[in-house]
């Protein structure tokens, strides 16, 4: 794998005007969402790294856990995980891209391998989903209302796909999604700006690392 070195970069995405926010609640949780290395392997099929924001997402990423950790808020780790051999467990998503077997039990090319610095510890919790969606299917939105959380940070990759899918259902369970736009990544910048413009349009709020690190740091409320 290559790994790009890039300072942190000034966004590109632009809020829209006059839009409802939100706002936050007072028990933020963080989650990483599909954070490996296949994202950020040169060459591979699911590479982000031309497009620099998407090479500079882990950094920021970097950033919110420690800040997290700071204010021991909790941090959720959603991983893909399939365990049939036939791949049944994956469905039409496993018809539509066969370069999800990479998540496949057994699966020898290392591209569902943690980055470092991005991994969980032992006070972390993992969820391991089989949809894009990281409450589709699984005991998410369980563990958050026995934790006691109201707002979801979200970050990870990529935007238009497994972030937009949980944001949305974050919502949906009326939970404050915040997505951090610096900490997601995805193959172009235009498909990264038009899917937060939605998001922050419609379906949770889109946030600058720096607020997101100040409301994390501080911890609950």
């Amino acid at each position: 794998m290559t790994m790009v070195e890039i300072p942190h970069l000034q966004p590109s995405y632009k809020q829209p005007e006059n839009i409802n926010r939100l706002g936050w609640g007072a028990r933020p949780a963080l989650l990483l969402i599909d954070v490996c290395r296949a994202y950020w392997a040169e060459g591979f099929p699911l590479d982000l790294l031309s497009n620099p924001e998407a090479a500079a997402a882990p950094d920021s990423m970097r950033r919110l856990v420690a800040a997290a950790r700071a204010g021991k808020v909790p941090v959720i780790w959603a991983q893909v995980r399939y365990n049939a051999g036939t791949m049944l467990d994956a469905g039409m998503q496993y018809q539509k891209s066969t370069v999800c077997s990479i998540w496949q039990d057994g699966d020898t090319r290392g591209m569902d391998a943690w980055l470092p610095g991005l991994t969980a510890d032992a006070n972390d919790t993992i969820i391991y989903k089989k949809n894009p969606s990281a409450f589709f299917a699984t005991t998410l939105s369980t563990e958050l209302q026995l934790m006691h959380v109201d707002t979801l940070v979200l970050c990870g990759v990529s935007t238009s796909g497994c972030v937009r899918a949980t944001a949305l259902d974050a919502m949906c369970h009326g939970f404050r999604p915040m997505v951090v736009g610096s900490a997601c990544g995805d193959r172009s910048q235009e498909i990264q700006n038009a899917t937060l413009y939605d998001l922050d349009s419609n379906y949770a709020d889109v946030v600058s690392e720096a607020e997101a690190i100040e409301k994390v740091v501080s911890g609950w409320s």
